[in-house]
């Protein structure tokens, strides 16, 4: 172990590897995870939601149903039953967060499409004999892409600590990859009465850029949202 001083900002660990360094490169692996689960995420649950509710009946009945189920469970939960069938890995764990975070997604997404598909534009291309899809494509999607950028960013901060409490688990990214949760669960016990900074500054790290996305996914949705618009 070597203390935080002008040589090692962060300090070193137990293999005397800089801390700094690793928290930088886990930067790159905490916004990978985050950006691509919530995008993947947040497209996944548009579609089904636009589909839901433009098709209706049956479809959207089934739908329901299932994001009922999937919602019942933290997200927590339902992530790491998802990367317990799939098995550890970057790839398999941004999968996990990603089909996590679809039905909360999906709900929102809904109820926007639902109040499109009522309008009379939508009426008049039904009407003129507009096909299912293009009618989607055209009218329903442009109407539900504030509420989709709005959940892409606020999913981000979620993503990313979902991402750090799964690598922390042994679930997620495997050594020597650096990771943020991976850093804290090397920072045991034993360590942090010998070394805190192993867990003080990669915990700093994930508090930090989870607080900044929320706040911005915050604004976000002021900006985007009319109602809350003074």
């Amino acid at each position: 172990f070597g203390s935080p001083g002008p040589r090692h900002w962060f300090g070193t660990d137990v293999f005397g590897r800089d801390v700094l360094s690793r928290i930088i490169y886990g930067a790159r692996t905490a916004l990978l995870v985050g950006f691509s689960a919530s995008l993947v995420g947040a497209t996944l649950g548009a579609i089904v939601g636009v589909a839901s509710a433009y098709f209706g009946g049956t479809v959207d009945l089934l739908i329901q149903r299932l994001a009922d189920i999937m919602i019942s469970f933290p997200i927590i939960i339902l992530a790491l039953a998802i990367v317990a069938i799939l098995g550890s890995g970057t790839f398999n764990m941004i999968l996990a967060i990603a089909l996590s975070f679809v039905p909360r997604i999906e709900l929102v997404v809904r109820a926007s499409a639902l109040s499109v598909r009522e309008t009379t534009y939508v009426e008049a291309a039904r009407a003129i004999g507009a096909s299912h899809w293009r009618i989607i494509a055209r009218h329903m999607v442009p109407n539900v892409v504030a509420p989709y950028l709005v959940m892409v960013t606020a999913f981000l901060g979620q993503a990313i600590l979902l991402e750090a409490s799964l690598s922390f688990l042994g679930l997620g990214v495997n050594e020597p990859t650096a990771a943020w949760g991976l850093m804290l669960s090397g920072a045991a016990v034993e360590f942090v009465q010998r070394a805190p900074w192993m867990a003080i500054f990669p915990g700093l790290a994930i508090t930090t850029t989870v607080l900044t996305f929320n706040v911005l996914g915050d604004a976000l949705r002021d900006a985007l949202d009319p109602r809350l618009r003074t």
